[in-house]
């Protein structure tokens, strides 16, 4: 039955082609969807760059600036022109710093998601992982890079140790620092720049050199209230008034006793004799 055997032949035939196209099709779908992933790969990667800055050296910077700078920025009503290095607006970290809430010395939250650390070091560890896309590491916004000028380990919690200096150094440092006070205070931008120009330089720059003499920051910098003596102020408010109830119990209860005794004095003068 030729006939019968040539249908066959055309059935398997189709079917083979069938399953042949449907493979195609699978295997394109598949090619599309590695190559979207592909894609999104490629654009997370670009969102989670690394940034090639110190955070805690930028944070010892910008602390050196606010400390001894600032309150004679503020008392000359002068505001960092756009192109000086040391405006808060050129520091990358400075929106994620603005963000952190600090309750004790235990209690740290993050003001974007309200999470909570217990060391101002996680959080920043934080940032970096949740909220790195909040970071602009453009050209000039690493204040890191100005420790050299404004003696960032001066404001670091750890003592370096002290090393041999290097007249190098020391004038790379310095003519960092003359730079600084340059574009920052502008000597033709009136008297207040012209002041804080020659402020700058015997604040900070002055020190670097390895003569001896000058040391940083000569003028001194914003006073900020002890906390301890804040702490002790709290307690002598709760203890002084509870001092002098205890006082004026104390007399209370000595006055009535004395009333007692000459109470009782005067009933035994009334008796008679017997």
């Amino acid at each position: 039955m030729p006939g019968r055997e040539d249908g066959r032949s055309a059935y398997l035939v189709a079917i083979l082609l069938s399953a042949s196209c449907l493979f195609v099709v699978a295997r394109s779908h598949q090619g599309f969807h590695d190559a979207v992933g592909s894609r999104n790969l490629l654009k997370s990667n670009e969102h989670t760059h690394q940034v090639h800055c110190s955070r805690e050296r930028s944070r010892a910077a910008w602390k050196a600036i606010d400390e001894y700078l600032m309150p004679f920025m503020e008392k000359e009503k002068y505001e960092f022109p756009s192109k000086c290095r040391l405006c808060p607006d050129n520091d990358m970290f400075r929106e994620q710093e603005q963000h952190k809430i600090h309750f004790d010395i235990s209690e740290w939250r993050c003001g974007f998601c309200k999470k909570a650390f217990r060391a101002e070091k996680f959080l920043d560890q934080h940032f970096e992982n949740r909220h790195n896309n909040l970071v602009d590491d453009g050209h000039g916004r690493c204040l890191a890079d100005l420790c050299g000028a404004l003696h960032c380990d001066l404001m670091l919690e750890f003592k370096k140790p002290k090393t041999k200096c290097s007249a190098a150094v020391a004038a790379r440092n310095h003519h960092l620092c003359e730079s600084l006070a340059d574009s920052c205070f502008p000597i033709n931008q009136g008297h207040s720049a012209s002041r804080l120009h020659e402020f700058f330089l015997r604040q900070f720059c002055d020190a670097h050199t390895c003569r001896g003499g000058s040391k940083p920051f000569p003028k001194g910098g914003r006073k900020e209230t002890n906390r301890f003596y804040l702490a002790l102020c709290a307690l002598l408010a709760v203890l002084l008034p509870l001092f002098y109830l205890i006082v004026f119990l104390h007399q209370r209860e000595l006055k009535k006793g004395s009333q007692n005794v000459r109470r009782i004095s005067k009933i035994g003068h009334k008796k008679k004799p017997t």
